[in-house]
């Protein structure tokens, strides 16, 4: 681990102390003081855990790769912390731990300390220098717009994925968002077709945990089978990492794990990460015998993540990303994350650069999707030949 010393004012007149780790061993050994950090940090998501963190380091990490920023009291407690890593491509870029499987990432900021974000930001000035700091899928409202508020050099603002949230209230207020009273009539007969079958819910403790993340994910291939799914989600590396981090996330309160039976069998379960903010679903897995028996497994899952949010004082009940038209019906809000990018001012030029480069692939992808919906409108109208050109 390196050392540089940064001068500022902690609130008790200190002076900070920061550092890069840089080695697998000593992040995995940072545990402690990071968790003490976190459960200081208000806007820290699930993600910013350290248990999902090094996991997912230990599962995808490269050697040589690991830039986790680090500002300290004198008394060596954390007061912010960065995790970062030199991404692979062509050009020098530091982007944060979590990949693609990660929904929200962040810096995570001590709340009792005012002058921790300039600190941060001295210290991610320094590490920054030849590169491009590059955040993905920042949440409105995160540690990390606190540091790019005070960020002296280039920097860009961009859009990032699309993420849903309702509010966690209970399901008749749910109800009530759906526009017309025939829809709603729909969504109270599935209801009413849940209770009939006698489909129980059970909240699995931390030491069953592993067991029931082995079924989950048999439960989400079968549901997948032959279909296109996410292919990262049922690697070997995937089922590793979720091992290793979710069971310590459970006994912290960090996640939730539930099983659904049906006589006696686990035919659904759900992976949900909570933050004090918001309650997010994951990831689930359903027997393909329930949809047979016409069973609307999202509002299942969607009922009883209401109840459990709003019976722990959650204020949001987020979908997490993807604009998937079974979260649409619920009218939820749209509330798009961010990308950060920030750079010495020597560096500009990279930095312009990626912001480019990131906006054309945005555009390409908007112009793919909206080719593919004019298409398909084309096609099913009256008298279009199928199947031919045009």
């Amino acid at each position: 681990m390196t050392g540089d010393r940064v001068q500022g004012d902690g609130g008790s007149g200190d002076g900070w102390r920061t550092e890069v780790c840089r080695d697998g061993a000593e992040f995995g050994r940072l545990g402690e003081r990071w968790a003490s950090l976190y459960a200081r940090c208000s806007t820290a998501t699930p993600f910013q855990s350290h248990s999902w963190l090094h996991s997912w380091w230990v599962s995808y990490g490269r050697p040589g790769a690991l830039r986790v920023v680090l500002v300290r009291r004198e008394d060596g407690e954390l007061v912010a912390a960065a995790p970062l890593m030199r991404a692979r491509g062509p050009l020098p870029v530091l982007t944060q731990l979590g990949g693609a499987i990660t929904d929200f990432t962040d810096v995570l900021l001590d709340d009792a300390c005012p002058g921790a974000a300039a600190a941060l930001a001295d210290a991610l000035a320094g590490v920054a220098r030849g590169a491009v700091i590059d955040l993905r899928e920042v949440r409105p409202g995160a540690s990390a717009e606190q540091v790019f508020a005070r960020w002296r050099g280039p920097r860009r603002r961009l859009r990032d994925s699309l993420c849903l949230e309702l509010p966690a209230q209970p399901m008749d207020a749910l109800l009530a968002r759906i526009p017309t009273g025939k829809a709603q009539q729909r969504v109270r007969a599935k209801l009413r077709k849940l209770d009939a079958l006698g489909i129980d819910e059970r909240i699995v403790p931390g030491d069953e945990v592993p067991a029931a993340l082995d079924r989950l994910l048999r439960l989400h291939r079968l549901q997948w089978q032959g279909r296109n799914v996410t292919a990262e989600h049922t690697s070997d590396r995937f089922a590793q990492h979720l091992a290793r981090a979710v069971r310590p996330m459970v006994e912290g309160g960090d996640a939730r794990v539930t099983e659904f039976r049906l006589g006696g069998d686990v035919v659904a379960a759900d992976l949900t990460l909570m933050s004090p903010r918001l309650a997010g679903g994951y990831l689930y897995g359903a027997d393909p015998e329930l949809r047979a028996r016409k069973v609307d497994v999202a509002t299942m899952l969607l009922r009883h993540g209401a109840r459990e949010a709003g019976a722990s004082g959650r204020a949001v009940l987020s979908l997490l990303r993807g604009n998937e038209p079974y979260k649409r019906h619920w009218r939820p809000e749209t509330v798009p994350n961010q990308r950060l990018m920030l750079t010495g001012r020597g560096t500009a030029p990279l930095l312009w650069l990626s912001a480019g480069a990131a906006d054309g692939r945005r555009w390409a992808a908007r112009q793919a999707r909206e080719r593919a919906w004019v298409r398909r409108v084309v096609e099913r109208l009256p008298g279009r030949p199928r199947g031919g050109g045009g």
